[in-house]
């Protein structure tokens, strides 16, 4: 299951989703909507958050096998750093291990002053670069402390993130070969809203990959598409969320289409993100597709995207 996703993002095929559980003690629901709409048809993987926003909701690692089980096809649980140790973090990926979850997304994780949940307290005790060491351990049968883990576990497949945009780009560049030296098979970026900056992160991946002449030179970076529809969608991006350039042409156009009432706006923003997600397939990109679970327009994009 996993070496079929590997080899996907080996020839740029890879195409995935991310799936956010909801406040609730079942992911069926999530399942049942993913199964009527037949996305499972469409991509070649999921992704689950965890907690993000540092709102409680289902476990990202139980999500996954739930998914797995379902559907037959890989899926990442994202693991946030801000709520577990070290001893936690391998805790967690040993009991995965068996359960059937083998591929993990590392972040740090948004601040817990944002949560709804009284007293919450932000861990951070590792990096999600420490992360990504320790899996590198686990892939060699021992954990972060150097010690045999009997039986060893199976493989795991790490994956980490980056901003899509810096003004300084030699920074950006560093933390992503840090995260390419530590072991990430694959790093997605947030989203990206014109080729461009695709074809820009992707040189800038490049350049951090080039000095690496081991396995790690085969690590690939992953463009997130994220589907715009709403010009206060848009606006928030740019002005609020680090990382992230929604392009001039973006604004203008859904600011015009704003005038001219929702619909013309949501006809507008499917367009531009059907032919940016087009244009990002046809290069040969791999690509991650963030949609905050309205997984019908992320069916509708795909189509829409292949024609």
């Amino acid at each position: 299951m996993y070496d079929e996703l590997i080899a996907k993002l080996s020839d740029g095929s890879w195409l995935t989703l991310e799936t956010t559980p909801a406040k609730s003690a079942s992911f069926q629901p999530i399942v049942d909507r993913l199964a009527a709409l037949k996305l499972y048809e469409k991509v070649d993987g999921w992704s689950v958050t965890d907690n993000p926003l540092s709102q409680l909701r289902y476990g990202s690692i139980f999500a996954a096998i739930k998914l797995q089980a379902a559907f037959g096809k890989p899926a990442i649980a994202t693991i946030s750093m801000r709520d577990r140790n070290l001893i936690g973090i391998q805790s967690d990926l040993l009991g995965a291990n068996e359960a059937g979850a083998r591929a993990f997304l590392a972040v740090t994780g948004d601040p817990a002053s944002l949560s709804d949940q009284p007293r919450a307290k932000g861990v951070f005790e590792a990096s999600s670069v420490e992360f990504l060491r320790i899996a590198h351990f686990f892939n060699r049968g021992i954990d972060y402390a150097g010690k045999t883990i009997a039986p060893a576990p199976k493989r795991v497949y790490p994956f980490a993130v980056a901003n899509s945009y810096a003004k300084n780009a030699a920074s950006l560049k560093r933390k992503i070969a840090q995260k390419i030296a530590a072991g990430a098979l694959g790093v997605i970026t947030q989203p990206v809203f014109s080729i461009d900056d695709a074809r820009n992160m992707s040189a800038l991946f490049n350049e951090a990959l080039s000095g690496f002449d081991d396995e790690r030179k085969n690590a690939r970076l992953i463009l997130g598409v994220f589907p715009l529809s709403r010009l206060k969608t848009a606006q928030f991006l740019q002005s609020r969320v680090p990382g992230v350039r929604v392009s001039d042409r973006w604004i203008d156009a859904l600011f015009e289409a704003n005038r001219k009432g929702e619909d013309e706006e949501a006809r507008i923003g499917f367009e531009m993100s059907a032919e940016l997600l087009r244009a990002i397939r046809k290069a040969g990109l791999p690509t991650h597709i963030m949609c905050s679970n309205h997984f019908d327009l992320a069916a509708k994009l795909i189509d829409y995207a292949a024609r």
